[in-house]
């Protein structure tokens, strides 16, 4: 269908379809009631001519009634048509000073819908012809006809432009309004994308809790498929305190008078897994209610997202810093007291160079100490950033025995055997060499430190395309208990044999972050008393 003027649309091209068929019915038979004398006119044409301009009404009527105009010169040719037996119907039925003058403003509007301000100014123009010729051919009859004509079209002319421009206004308003709707329809779009993209849950309620809007964060968080609209926050949402007290989440949003951050809230899966959420909430007030300062709003924004572990950390490091000042202030302050001890022997007389070289010694070995638990440290570091260098081809063959010739030292301090068991042929793998020579120094300094009596034995065997590196001793052992515990953070057994000898609880610790980051895992086996035997399995390098 042709679509013409600024006002154009189905429904109003609807409305004068019907129009179209009910005005020349109502005009035909008006026409009837003349012809029949019921109603007598100045002026009338034959019954020829009021049935011919009867037929064209009608059939113009049925016809756009049935068959509507489908392209512009239908159109066209159609509002011609009706303009033409508009015309011929005021000027020898009705005459132009009758009620269906008004009629005309029908044309008018038609006309408008159509073809906009053109069609508006054509059917204007075509009525001040009419009227002209209605004057020139019937102001013989009486001098008041022209007097009348010209009142009727001022009438219908000031009308209709007065309806045209309250219209145009309305248009005018409207377009506005439609273009203020597309803005806000497309800042809405915006929103919801930036919204829906977020890496935290967002939840958009109204006054009562209840959901109107979230985003895909949301359900991840809360681990569903389900649709959120229409639920109350309170039942998508069962939070808990530290000490696991229920929170409405609906009364602290109702509490709320400006932006409310909270990190000490959990929320409770079905299968009763626990998180922590850092939940940040205020009350959504429209810039209306912003301007008035009224208490009112339009419901509530809920932004979440998951911190346990961050929290965890955190808890971590408070816990590690609080732990590590503690380790580090019982050696400093030995040393300290011992070199102030030093001090203050130096200058007595009796002191003998022996008390003083104990003293030294004193301190020396707890100055020790603080530099293996400072090593610890930058080892664990280094696990934890992941620093670690490229993987190379180590022969495992050489790296045991350089591992043994490094410690043989340190065990034949204590009177133990350093031994290795290798297999004759081993090969090599492909790893961090750096990871894995730390991973090693703490099976054995760990084996050399526990062992009283006995010795210690590298031990380094190939099978099935797998290399198997192990450190057995014969030293104290571990307790069932303990065994559970061993690579903890700062873990020492509180076996009296243990506490014997100095140690940062770190060892273990750090060859487990070492074994994770090369992808393995650390397999011991041990008897108190018995000895223990560490051992970890990587494959063998194709190379």
């Amino acid at each position: 269908m042709y679509k013409g003027g600024s006002i154009y649309t189905p429904r109003s091209v609807q409305i004068f379809r019907y129009v179209g068929l009910f005005i020349p019915i109502v005009l035909v038979s008006y026409g009837a009631l003349i012809q029949f004398n019921v109603i007598r006119i100045p002026h009338s044409i034959d019954n020829l001519g009021l049935l011919t301009l009867s037929f064209w009404w009608l059939y113009i009527s049925i016809l756009q009634f049935l068959f509507p105009s489908q392209k512009a010169i239908d159109s066209i040719l159609r509002l011609i048509a009706y303009h033409l037996l508009a015309g011929a119907y005021l000027i020898f039925v009705s005459g132009i000073a009758s009620p269906f003058i008004a009629c005309w403003l029908l044309l008018m509007i038609a006309s408008y819908i159509y073809f906009s301000n053109i069609g508006l100014l054509f059917s204007a123009l075509t009525l001040v012809v009419v009227v002209a010729i209605d004057i020139i051919m019937w102001h013989t009859i009486s001098l008041y006809i022209a007097v009348y004509d010209l009142t009727a079209l001022a009438a219908i002319l000031i009308t209709g432009f007065v309806l045209f421009a309250v219209n145009s206004s309305q248009e005018v308003s409207k377009n506005e309004l439609t273009a203020s709707k597309a803005q806000e329809s497309l800042q809405r779009d915006r929103v919801l994308t930036i919204v829906n993209n977020m890496a935290d849950a967002v939840f958009s309620t109204d006054v009562n809790g209840v959901i109107k809007v979230y985003n895909a964060a949301s359900m991840s968080l809360l681990d569903t498929n389900d649709s959120l609209n229409g639920h109350n926050i309170n039942e998508v949402l069962p939070l808990s305190d530290k000490d696991n007290n229920k929170i409405s989440i609906l009364d602290e949003l109702m509490a709320a008078r400006t932006v409310v951050k909270r990190d000490d809230l959990n929320f409770t899966y079905d299968d009763g897994e626990q998180i922590r959420l850092e939940i940040t909430y205020s009350p959504i007030r429209s810039s209306f209610s912003r301007s008035k300062k009224s208490e009112k709003h339009d419901g509530y924004i809920v932004i979440m997202r998951d911190v346990t572990k961050s929290k965890s950390l955190e808890e971590e490091r408070d816990e590690f810093i609080s732990v590590v000042s503690h380790e580090l202030r019982t050696p400093i302050a030995i040393a300290e007291g011992t070199i102030s001890n030093v001090q203050v022997m130096m200058d007595h007389p009796n002191v003998t160079n022996d008390m003083l070289k104990d003293a030294v010694n004193v301190a020396h070995d707890q100055i020790i100490f603080l530099a293996n638990m400072v090593n610890d440290l930058s080892t664990l570091s280094r696990a934890e950033r992941g620093v670690a260098g490229d993987a190379e081809d180590i022969d495992v063959r050489k790296l045991a025995y350089m591992l043994h010739d490094k410690y043989a030292e340190s065990a034949k301090e204590k009177k133990l055997h350093l031994n290795l068991d290798l297999q004759s042929k081993i090969g090599s793998v492909r790893v961090s060499r750096l990871y894995l020579e730390e991973l090693l120094q703490n099976f054995i300094t760990n084996s050399i430190k526990y062992t009283k009596k006995g010795g210690v034995t590298i031990i380094a065997k190939q099978s099935d395309g797998m290399i198997t590196i192990a450190v057995k001793d014969t030293g104290i052992g571990i307790s069932k208990s303990d065994q559970t515990k061993i690579f903890q953070k700062f873990y020492r057994s509180e076996d009296y044999r243990t506490r014997e000898t100095s140690g940062t609880g770190l060892g273990l610790y750090i060859a487990a972050k070492l074994a994770h980051k090369l992808g393995i895992k650390i397999n011991f086996t041990s008897r108190l008393n018995f000895g223990s035997t560490f051992s970890i399995t990587l494959p063998e390098s194709k190379n």
